[in-house]
């Protein structure tokens, strides 16, 4: 469920005209709802009610300060993956004790800052970067609290670019190596291990991959409980799915990924870590763009709108699917037309649907791409010399700018000339 719904022929975001929001920002621009990514996060909470738990955000998916804060009032943790995540988490007031820190790639900079700052524990990836996180550790005269990531083999039947729980995969150690790998960490002084990490992929739309991999867990959880260690934390990671597709068949409801989590680990007397990032976000956000031209191709209509692939890139990377909405409903009784539906980049890859049906448009028509609050601003880039996009976030009947679109001044001169040109 989103808060993006049309009145009277006209799509609003929570209480605000779409259209309203264009004519003070101008386009293309992303629109975020308080209220989708609150009762997001709520749903997740609640499904785990009864347990020791902490929903953390995974911050990859959307990182702007206003929707950290906004999930950070309501009891969020954070997953952070980088240094420059970690500061933003720390910028938006969460506590350091309600981060945790993971990635493939932590550099004894980013540890050392987050063993500085407070941090809840770091999610080990593998066994270089433990001894990196011992070092700092020692240095710093702390002890760093630790979960390492197993690999539980695993098929998530995800995208073959979003899976992460096969051997193939560059993510956590072999689960066959586990007890090894413990026992090493264990003699290490600059160290607490407290639990295991997983994380199998993202866009899950099944709850069998999960089920699959925690029992795994449980199953470790317990021999390595038998070895000695003293395994108290769970960290589940994310990973449950949106629909992308209103026709699709709809992912699990967080209510039963809970029940499920309950099912297969509740009898460890484990806190609980879930790691919610495109669930949370996901629905909570559209792109809204401005159709520039409608072209009359061989075979087919192009709509050419003025968002582009640096804006949005997941239809070019993942050959991701979003619903295409006009702004504005079309008359009843009003013949569909088919496009091809094109950004202006000047490459056959900015292309966000092909052969989409929907409401006739013209020029200067607005249309907004729905399930875009995730990996949408936070992978958008500067190329061809386009603005970053701004972001709008809506409460109620209000709505303010997060992030404003920088004027081309404002790229260039970050820009340094050499003193010999």
């Amino acid at each position: 469920m989103d808060h993006f719904l049309y009145r009277d022929g006209t799509l609003f975001a929570e209480d605000v005209p779409v259209a309203e929001i264009a004519a003070q920002v101008g386009t293309p621009f992303y629109c975020y709802s308080t209220a989708t990514f609150e009762r997001h996060f709520r749903l997740f909470d609640e499904a785990l009610e009864g347990t020791d738990h902490l929903v953390c955000y995974a911050m990859k998916a959307a990182s702007n300060q206003a929707i950290l804060k906004t999930l950070a009032a309501l009891g969020a943790g954070m997953d952070v993956v980088s240094g420059g995540e970690y500061a933003r988490a720390k910028a938006a007031g969460v506590p350091g004790d309600r981060i945790v820190f993971s990635g493939v790639g932590k550099t004894c900079e980013e540890i050392h800052a987050a063993l500085t700052g407070g941090i809840r524990q770091f999610n080990v990836e593998s066994e270089p970067e433990m001894a990196a996180i011992n070092q700092v550790a020692l240095e710093l005269g702390v002890k760093a609290p630790i979960t390492i990531r197993v690999n539980p083999d695993v098929d998530a039947k995800t995208h073959a670019k979003i899976a992460t729980g096969k051997s193939e995969n560059k993510f956590g150690i072999p689960i066959s190596r586990a007890r090894e790998v413990y026992a090493h960490a264990a003699s290490l002084s600059g160290l607490d291990v407290i639990g295991i990490d997983v994380h199998i992929g993202s866009q899950l739309t099944q709850l069998e991959p999960f089920r699959l991999a925690y029992e795994k867990v449980a199953e470790l959880t317990e021999t390595l409980r038998a070895d000695g260690h003293n395994i108290r934390r769970l960290d589940l990671g994310g990973g449950l799915g949106i629909p992308y597709e209103r026709s699709n068949e709809a992912p699990p409801l967080p209510v039963e990924y809970g029940a499920m989590v309950k099912e297969t680990l509740g009898h460890l007397g484990c806190e609980l870590e879930i790691e919610p990032g495109r669930l949370i976000a996901g629905n909570a956000g559209i792109m809204v763009s401005k159709v520039i031209y409608v072209k009359e191709g061989e075979d087919r209509q192009f709509m050419i709108i003025d968002g582009a692939m640096n804006d949005l890139i997941r239809p070019a990377m993942y050959e991701a699917h979003h619903d295409i909405i006009p702004v504005v409903e079309a008359a009843p009784g009003e013949e569909p037309a088919t496009y091809d539906i094109v950004g202006p980049v000047c490459e056959s890859g900015d292309t966000f649907a092909k052969g989409r049906t929907m409401s006739e448009v013209k020029a200067d028509d607005l249309v907004a791409f729905r399930s875009a609050g995730a990996y949408g601003a936070v992978m958008a880039s500067e190329y061809n010399s386009r603005p970053l996009i701004p972001e709008v976030l809506v409460k109620d009947d209000q709505f303010a700018v997060i992030r404003p679109r920088p004027t081309f001044e404002e790229m260039i001169n970050r820009d340094t000339i050499p003193e010999w040109l």
